[in-house]
């Protein structure tokens, strides 16, 4: 173990949990008390993205239709869906070690036995008989292995469960990234279109004024750069659009042809939402799915630690075995053909080769790892919502301060233009003006497909939804 400090901030933030009990012996190694189990109070648990279906703030229904689709069909999400159910039976498995094993067998024998295999040499006994009976063997929990193991599994099937819980958060929201994406540059498509369409017409009435000894051919030239160069954007955008719809189509488990003529429709951006009242940060992280199966895998090698620690004590098992034997099958169930026996076994190693304390070592050393993974996955999850906050706020002033900035690219192009055909100004100012105003536009749509990111991840970070 390494400095106390690291041992501080690993009891601060278990700091809501519940000690169900005093720490016993196998705990004792790590300075501190790690609780059995971590029961949390009920205003911090954290419903699945299907329940609280935070998407729907952005008030889009093909969004929530795609995440629908995605929870249904999603491959990694059936994936994490079957290692809960294998955890499941682990756990049984665990279990099923408090119960007897009991064997049933039924036979027919006919042999013969040596005569000379003694001193004296005697004739040979040939033997002809049924048999029918039953064996047990069953090892008493005497000193809590048994328990201990099943703390383990059943810590490891709960780890499963908050892996499926983080799975489908994490889904929800690369679904949702990839929407934000796939509007983010048919909006940057369109206006890129319908700047080309305005560009073109100044092209032609340069064109025009350069036929009526108006204009230079520099000033055509110009114009025609502008035009191409908007048009050498197109493609680009065209393949990122196609590139996200094969995204979702992953999500989704879809191929693109099965939702490329439903979403290659150009549509508005979701609506940007923000009304979150964060709170206290650790209270709400609380929730998160990557912590809590942080946490129980922490109890899992914790408990681990204590089953290693219990292979120094001795095991009580108990066998039986009853049944009867008779020559003729009718006297199988007669007085004198019944055998039974019992045999209680007191069994403890004493000596291994020191196999059993490189095991404890190992299983001490692997808490320290889960303690180490804890601390840096809370650390990141404070990190992720910070930076949501942050990037959010900032891309909200970007686009406040944009809205301005659009407005004034247009009344320069618009004045820059009519100066032009005034003969009033050169043509590079108009140039300029039309440049930075497909420039500022695009801006805008891309610091709205931020912002909205931005959102997206602060709900990723938060672990789901919340209540304001």
């Amino acid at each position: 173990m390494k400095t106390p400090l690291k041992f501080a901030l690993f009891t601060i933030t278990l700091s809501g949990a519940i000690f169900q009990s005093k720490a016993d012996d196998t705990r004792q190694w790590l300075l501190d008390s790690i609780p059995q189990q971590w029961n949390y109070q009920s205003a911090y648990s954290q419903k699945l993205p299907t329940d609280d279906a935070w998407w729907k703030t952005f008030g889009d229904p093909t969004l929530d239709s795609l995440i629908n689709i995605a929870e249904k069909e999603n491959y990694n999400l059936s994936a994490a869906l079957a290692r809960i159910e294998m955890a499941k039976k682990t756990l049984d498995v665990a279990k099923s070690a408090y119960f007897p094993t009991i064997n049933l067998s039924a036979g027919w024998s006919k042999g013969q036995s040596s005569g000379a295999s003694g001193p004296v040499v005697a004739k040979s006994s040939p033997y002809d008989y049924f048999s029918l009976g039953a064996s047990m063997q069953w090892e008493i929990d005497l000193f809590s292995k048994i328990t201990q193991n099943v703390k383990a599994n059943k810590a490891a099937y709960n780890a499963t469960r908050a892996e499926y819980d983080g799975v489908m958060v994490s889904l929800a929201a690369n679904v949702a990234k990839a929407y934000i994406n796939l509007r983010t540059y048919q909006n940057e498509l369109r206006v890129a279109k319908s700047h080309l369409e305005e560009q073109e017409k100044v092209l032609k009435i340069v064109e025009a004024r350069f036929h009526a000894g108006l204009a230079s051919m520099l000033e055509v030239s110009q114009s025609r750069t502008v035009v191409a160069s908007t048009k050498a954007s197109i493609p680009s955008l065209e393949a990122m659009i196609e590139s996200t719809i094969n995204s979702i189509g992953l999500l989704t488990a879809k191929y693109p042809e099965e939702i490329s003529s439903w979403l290659s429709t150009p549509a508005p951006m979701p609506n940007v939402v923000y009304g979150a009242n964060l709170g206290v940060p650790a209270d709400l992280l609380r929730r998160r799915p990557d912590i809590v199966q942080a946490e129980y895998q922490l109890a899992q090698y914790a408990a681990q630690v204590g089953i290693a620690k219990k292979d120094f004590l001795p095991t009580l098992s108990l066998t039986g075995s009853i049944g009867t034997q008779a020559h003729d099958a009718k006297n199988l169930f007669g007085q004198h053909s019944m055998y039974w026996e019992v045999n209680p076994t007191l069994s403890w190693t004493l000596f291994d080769g020191l196999a059993r304390n490189y095991k404890t070592a190992e299983a001490k050393a692997a808490l320290e790892a889960a303690i180490d993974s804890y601390n840096y996955t809370v650390m990141n999850a404070v990190i992720e919502v910070s930076n949501a906050t942050t990037t959010f706020k900032s891309t909200m002033k970007a686009i406040e301060l944009t809205e301005d900035v659009i407005t004034n690219s247009k009344e320069s192009l618009d004045l820059a233009m009519d100066r032009y055909k005034k003969g009033l100004s050169p043509f590079n100012n108009v140039v300029d003006a039309q440049i930075s105003y497909l420039s500022n536009q695009d801006s805008k749509i891309t610091a709205q497909g931020k912002a909205l990111t931005a959102v997206v991840n602060l709900y990723e970070a938060l672990g789901g939804g919340w209540n304001n």
